[in-house]
């Protein structure tokens, strides 16, 4: 589930929609977490399906660390890529704001995380990255890390309108890993290891 202070917007013809907050998301907010009504599919599953809910699912879903494609049921499948991403997964099935989304401002993901299936050119932001890359979780979990250790610690500071989603032994973990009484497990392990999909270079 997406965060609710956000809604579906038309963004441009090259990007179509995307998510879109209609008030101040501070850094630290959890911005979506999984929950019971999203769907999964293994592979085997979407490979028995009609082409077009194929391309659906190509299209909407992301991959989780089994190789499993999930479906958000609600307007969360509408997160844009952007290099400069201001929400990022963690390791525990929900992401936070690495920084202060503002009204009017996308919610992105770094889809380099998100274990694509094929390598693609996203729009030039003017980072040194241009392309997203199957193994990119790989190349970039540190920087990634990084971003989640600084942010963790506003987990405890800021109204978290989806902690309800949260079972209560996850909040508690939550809570020691922003006090620094845990370690915060890495992003690799959302990571999931393909061998038949395209990897960097």
């Amino acid at each position: 589930m997406i965060h609710p202070d956000t809604e579906i917007r038309f963004i441009s013809k090259e990007i179509g929609y995307g998510v879109v907050a209609t008030k101040l998301i501070p850094k630290g907010t959890i911005t979506w977490v999984l929950d019971q009504l999203d769907r999964e599919f293994t592979p085997q599953q979407l490979d028995a399906l009609d082409p077009v809910f194929q391309d659906i699912l190509y299209t909407y879903t992301f991959r989780n660390n089994v190789g499993n494609f999930v479906l958000c049921w609600d307007h969360g499948r509408y997160v844009n890529h952007s290099f400069k991403s201001n929400c990022m997964s963690t390791a525990y099935d929900f992401e936070i704001a690495i920084r202060d989304i503002h009204p009017g401002e996308q919610l992105t993901d770094d889809y380099g995380y998100l274990n694509v299936t094929e390598p693609f050119f996203a729009l030039d932001e003017g980072t040194e990255r241009k392309a997203v890359y199957p193994d990119d979780i790989k190349t970039y979990a540190h920087v990634w890390d990084a971003q989640l250790q600084e942010n963790f610690p506003h987990i405890l500071e800021v109204d978290q309108k989806m902690k309800h989603l949260l079972k209560p032994q996850m909040w508690e973990k939550v809570q020691a890993i922003a006090k620094g009484k845990e370690p915060l497990e890495s992003i690799l392990s959302c990571h999931y290891e393909d061998a038949k999909v395209n990897s960097h270079g």
